[in-house]
């Protein structure tokens, strides 16, 4: 076998030669029409479109485990917070940081600081300190210090304080480069290719201060949680629906189409879950003069007979045999039934644009803050400013909810009428309304700082009698609910299992380790 390789390599020299020098042969990357160096504004526009993708496709399976949808059958594995062995599933978002951002930000980082066109590189460091944050909020320990290095084949994993430092590090380095008024960056340079705020510095700053009220918020069982610089962060972040950060679909094909819209046709077996048909038909109060919500008809759809149902983990839809009974699917027709292009609701539209951060999201964050912080009167008005901003944002997607609804429902039992009666769990199922449908990893995090149904440190416990786990968990968990997911199969259990071991990633319960962000230090 050696000789036949050495005779292979001889072979091919010799024809090297004979063509000239392996130099002029071998450089068939050169075309001078076509650059040969990446320039930032061509690496920067599908960033967006990775953005979203590893999000909603391991919504897939996160969706199950926050109860945000269920499954039309039994016992599927997401649903009894379980993992499925030798498989990529639940990997994406992990691709995403990797592979989809990946290098392409290092390239826009080195490309922009050669140009001195610090919007990109601002913009390069944004993403970058998004990506961390989501990968390591849904990984736990994740690859670092090494992630990037060239001609490395195995790596080592880093530990959660490490990863959310480097978050705030690179939020804040944006937001200076995003602040400089030298250098050769302009509006007009950036604005073709940023998709989400089209050159807007000052949106671009306000999205690294969301980023940072992120970071610091899921930190509330630390000595060193500090709710007054959350509640500063949040203020210097998204003032309005304006800022949303929401990624564009074009829905005209299903190459540029919603993950989530019919086009796509990903989500039909995904049924509504009790928990939000609950919450929306008024069951966040106990009170007699609870009403309706008002975007409970533009959310979620009712049964053929008017009744609004909602599935209970990992039980399915019983209304299989009763045509009547069946639940609809996230387009807002019964059972699997697609609508066909163009067509669907909510964020469920082929051309509907995904959300990665929301203004709604912030004050919800700002009311937790300001209520653990004893500001009661501050929580108050970010908790009715965070459920009026997510009216508003689910009326624009149409249909309009009319002011007298809108204003009747805040006036009701389902929403706090002071200050002294709020609670931190009227805070926090309002959130988990306004996040339904996008804001996956987020929600999680707040299901798990408060450790599901248990509270947390202080005894503070806004999701009992709310979220339901299943009957009976996973095979693997021992009884516990699952706390992150495993890294890529591919790459890591493939290529990188010696690593992975070392942090117990070889374990069958591994998934169930409770992450460094939610517990007390």
């Amino acid at each position: 076998m050696k000789i036949m390789k050495n005779k292979y390599i001889l072979s091919l020299a010799v024809l090297l030669i004979s063509l000239g020098g392996c130099k002029k042969y071998l450089d068939v990357n050169t075309d001078p029409a076509t650059p040969q160096t990446p320039d930032s504004k061509t690496l920067t526009m599908p960033l967006f479109a990775q953005m979203e993708r590893g999000i909603q496709f391991d919504s897939r399976y996160l969706s199950n485990v926050i109860q945000f949808w269920g499954r039309n059958t039994s016992s599927y594995f997401a649903e009894t917070h379980g993992w499925l062995q030798g498989s990529d599933a639940t990997g994406e978002i992990w691709r995403t940081n990797y592979y989809g951002l990946g290098a392409n930000l290092g390239l826009i980082m080195d490309d922009a600081k050669a140009k001195q066109q610090y919007n990109f590189l601002g913009l390069a460091q944004s993403l970058r300190a998004w990506s961390w944050q989501t990968t390591t909020d849904y990984h736990g320990e994740i690859i670092l210090k090494e992630a990037f290095e060239p001609n490395r084949y195995v790596f080592d994993y880093d530990t959660q304080p490490e990863v959310y430092a480097e978050v705030v590090r690179l939020a804040n380095e944006s937001i200076a480069n995003f602040t400089k008024t030298d250098g050769k960056g302009s509006i007009a340079a950036m604005a073709p290719s940023d998709l989400v705020y089209h050159g807007d510095n000052s949106k671009w700053i306000k999205f690294n201060y969301g980023l940072l009220a992120r970071n610091l918020n899921n930190l509330i069982n630390k000595t060193d949680y500090n709710p007054k610089k959350v509640i500063e962060y949040v203020d210097k972040s998204l003032a309005s629906n304006a800022d949303n950060f929401i990624i564009p679909n074009d829905g005209s094909t299903s190459a540029n189409a919603n993950f989530f819209g019919p086009l796509r046709s990903n989500i039909g077996t995904f049924r509504q879950t009790n928990i939000l048909v609950g919450l929306l038909n008024g069951a966040i109060s106990s009170l007699p003069d609870t009403i309706v919500d008002p975007r409970r008809n533009n959310m979620i759809t009712a049964s053929a007979d008017g009744v609004f149902r909602g599935v209970f983990p990992a039980v399915g839809d019983p209304g299989t045999t009763a045509s009547k009974n069946i639940m609809p699917n996230p387009w807002g027709l019964a059972g699997s039934t697609n609508p066909g292009s163009g067509n669907g609701k909510y964020l469920f539209k082929d051309n509907a644009g995904f959300p990665i951060m929301t203004y709604a999201e912030m004050q919800f964050i700002k009311a937790e803050a300001a209520f653990r912080d004893n500001q009661k009167s501050v929580a108050y008005d970010a908790y009715k400013k965070g459920i009026l901003a997510h009216i508003e944002f689910v009326s624009n997607l149409g249909p309009a909810i009319t002011n007298t609804k809108r204003d009747a429902y805040m006036l009701s039992a389902s929403v706090k009428q002071s200050a002294a009666t709020l609670t931190l769990k009227d805070i926090m199922l309002q959130k988990f309304i306004a996040m339904w449908g996008y804001g996956f990893v987020e929600t999680w995090c707040d299901l798990r700082k408060y450790h599901y149904n248990e509270g947390d440190a202080k005894g503070n416990n806004p999701y009992v009698g709310y979220f339901v786990f299943p009957k009976s968990f996973f095979a693997d968990n021992g009884g516990k609910p699952a706390q992150r997911y495993r890294p890529r199969y591919n790459s890591e259990y493939i290529w990188n299992l010696e690593a992975l071991k070392k942090i117990g990633g070889d374990q069958p319960d591994y998934h169930t380790y409770k992450m460094w962000f939610s517990e007390p230090n």
